[in-house]
């Protein structure tokens, strides 16, 4: 069965706040880590990775407009899903941070529950989309592979990833693996023909060369002379 934990870094100018969601979270079984501001947020995501955004809107300096605004313009933070935080009474700003690409929001005060279920939910829905950006990636190394075998350039190795997969991409890895070091080892078997045929034609080649050269008058004249001249120092 996949993890259904993850790494969760909530926000909140709050003190209180802040460790209501990290005991709520740690007792899910998930790794969390705390920032008290949007900046702090922002450097954190940075740094190390994170598998979903607790997100407080309402906070000074950068608040939560800002932060979810600056994740959304970042190409790898705006796969990181976000769950704001809000009151009741702030369902304007709810819908506001939807608008701008929040998954979901949190109500304050934090009930167990609803926080297992929304984090759960956003994970989960995160993890299937992780997977769907790994297979299209896979897909792209195969269909990379197969202009590598036409320019001549492809290496086997390069399909491991992907025909390690159990599932039918794997099944279509391997077999375009075997096909390309088929294809391959011909290759070199008739490269190490066409060798051996230019050798055995350069010797032809000398060969008669020599025997033209062996077969005219002026060569058996000499050849004659020599004879004679062997002949006489013998004698």
């Amino acid at each position: 069965m996949a993890d259904r934990h993850g790494r969760i870094l909530a926000v909140d100018d709050n003190r209180l706040n802040r460790l209501k969601l990290a005991r709520g979270l740690e007792q899910q079984g998930h790794r969390v880590a705390l920032a008290e501001d949007g900046q702090q947020a922002l450097e954190m995501l940075r740094a190390e990775p994170f598998d979903l955004v607790l997100l407080d809107i309402i906070m000074p300096e950068l608040d939560g407009y800002q932060v979810l605004e600056a994740m959304k313009g970042d190409s790898v933070l705006r796969e990181i899903p976000v769950i704001v935080i809000s009151a009741v009474d702030e369902m304007e700003s709810v819908v506001r941070c939807i608008e701008m690409g929040a998954e979901d929001y949190l109500p304050k005060p934090f009930d167990p529950v609803l926080l297992k279920a929304r984090t759960g939910a956003c994970l989960e829905k995160k993890r299937l989309r992780d997977q769907e950006l790994e297979y299209l990636r896979q897909v792209a190394s195969l269909t990379g592979a197969a202009a590598a075998v036409e320019g001549g350039t492809f290496e086997p190795e390069s399909l491991s990833e992907v025909a390690a997969r159990t599932d039918e991409l794997g099944q279509l890895a391997r077999v375009f693996q075997r096909m390309a070091r088929e294809v391959y080892a011909r290759e070199q078997r008739l490269r190490q023909e066409v060798r051996e045929l230019r050798v055995e034609i350069d010797q032809m080649k000398k060969a008669r060369q020599v025997s033209e050269i062996t077969e005219t008058d002026y060569f058996r004249t000499l050849r004659e002379r020599a004879q004679r001249m062997r002949e006489t120092n013998g004698g």
